[in-house]
C-alpha cells in the first residue's frame, strides 16, 4: 500500500540563546520539544548547534560523550512526545569539528544528519571543516532539505534538492556577530533571505538571541516561517527566547521556479540533471 502523504504539516521553530552551557541548552530543548507537541506540531526545529552552543570557549571543552548523552536525551523526548525534532551539535572528528543538524523521528531515532558546508566566522573557520553533501530526506513522506546558517547564502544548496522534489527548507541558524554587524543584519533583512521567491518552497528558520559572556557579540533573532511566495506565516522578535508555529499547506509549495530552471535555458538542462544525479549519490552519506 502506498504511503499516505499529508496535505499539511504543522511546524514549530524555537529561538534560543546561542552562548549557554550544555546543561542549560538541554533543559530548554526538552522544554520546547514538549511545548511543540502540546501545540500540536509534527516537527520542531531548533537553532544551529543548539545543544552544544555556538560559543567556542564552551564547545572546545565539551567531551564527545557528554554531547552524545544530550542528543540521546532529546531523542528520548522525541519518542515520548511522538514528534519530529531537528536539533544541532558540534561533532568532533579526527581533525576538526563538524557543525551537524540531526533529524530525529517520532520513534526517537536519528534518521538523517547534515553537516554545514560553508564556514562563517573566524572561530568556525579556525576549528571546523565543511560537510560534503546536500540534504534530501523525508518527514512523513514529505521531501525536505536542510541548510545551516551561512549555507542559506548559497542558493544551489537548496535549489538542487528542490529540483529533486523538496517542498520544505529547514534552516537552523546562529547569526551571532559584533553588535554593529547584527544591527545591519536586522535592518537589511538579516542573513537568512527568504527562499520562496526563487524556489517556491516553504522556508523555516530557527535563529538565536542573546550576548556572549563577554558582551562582545549578540545575535539577530527574528526567526520566521515563510510560505512559498515569501509571505511570513509566523515571525519571532529580535531579542527574546520564544517558539513560533505555523501550518504549511503543502500544495502551495509547487516548486514551479526550480522546475522552470530545469527547462530554461535548454542548454543548461543536462547540467542540472547531472548535478542532481551527483547530489542523489551522496545524500545519505553520514557526516564524519
Amino acid at each position: 500500500m502506498a504511503k499516505r502523504v499529508p496535505k499539511s504539516l504543522q511546524v514549530s521553530c524555537v529561538q534560543m540563546h546561542w552562548a549557554k552551557p550544555l546543561e542549560f541548552n538541554l533543559a530548554r530543548t526538552l522544554h520546547y520539544v514538549a511545548a511543540a507537541a502540546r501545540e500540536g506540531s509534527r516537527v520542531v526545529l531548533f537553532p544551529e548547534t543548539n545543544l552544544t552552543s555556538y560559543y567556542y570557549p564552551y564547545v572546545n571543552r565539551l567531551a564527545a560523550a557528554a554531547v552524545k548523552a544530550a542528543l540521546d536525551r532529546v531523542a528520548a523526548a522525541a519518542a515520548e512526545h511522538g514528534i519530529w525534532v531537528i536539533c544541532g551539535t558540534f561533532r568532533r572528528t579526527r581533525d576538526r569539528l563538524l557543525n551537524v543538524a540531526h533529524v530525529i523521528d517520532p520513534r526517537g531515532k536519528v534518521v538523517y544528519e547534515y553537516a554545514k558546508i560553508n564556514m562563517a566566522g573566524r572561530d568556525e573557520q579556525a576549528f571546523c571543516r565543511g560537510g560534503n553533501k546536500l540534504a534530501l530526506f523525508e518527514i512523513d513522506g514529505i521531501l525536505c532539505t536542510l541548510v545551516i546558517c551561512r549555507d542559506g547564502r548559497h542558493p544551489e544548496l537548496y535549489r538542487l534538492p528542490a529540483m529533486a522534489g523538496a517542498q520544505i527548507l529547514f534552516h537552523p541558524s546562529c547569526s551571532s556577530d559584533e553588535i554593529e554587524a547584527v544591527c545591519w543584519k536586522r535592518t537589511s533583512g538579516r542573513a537568512q533571505q527568504p527562499v520562496g521567491p526563487n524556489a517556491k518552497i516553504f522556508h523555516c528558520v530557527a535563529n538565536t538571541i542573546g550576548q556572549d559572556p563577554e558582551g562582545k557579540q549578540t545575535s539577530s533573532g527574528t526567526s520566521f516561517i515563510r510560505e512559498p511566495n515569501g509571505i511570513p506565516l509566523a515571525e519571532a522578535g529580535a531579542n527574546q527566547e520564544e517558539m513560533i508555529t505555523a501550518v504549511l499547506e503543502l500544495a502551495r509549495a509547487d516548486r514551479s521556479y526550480v522546475r522552470d530552471s530545469l527547462r530554461n535555458p535548454p542548454f543548461l538542462a543536462k547540467h542540472w540533471k547531472q548535478m542532481m544525479a551527483a547530489m542523489m549519490k551522496r545524500k545519505d552519506v553520514k557526516p564524519t
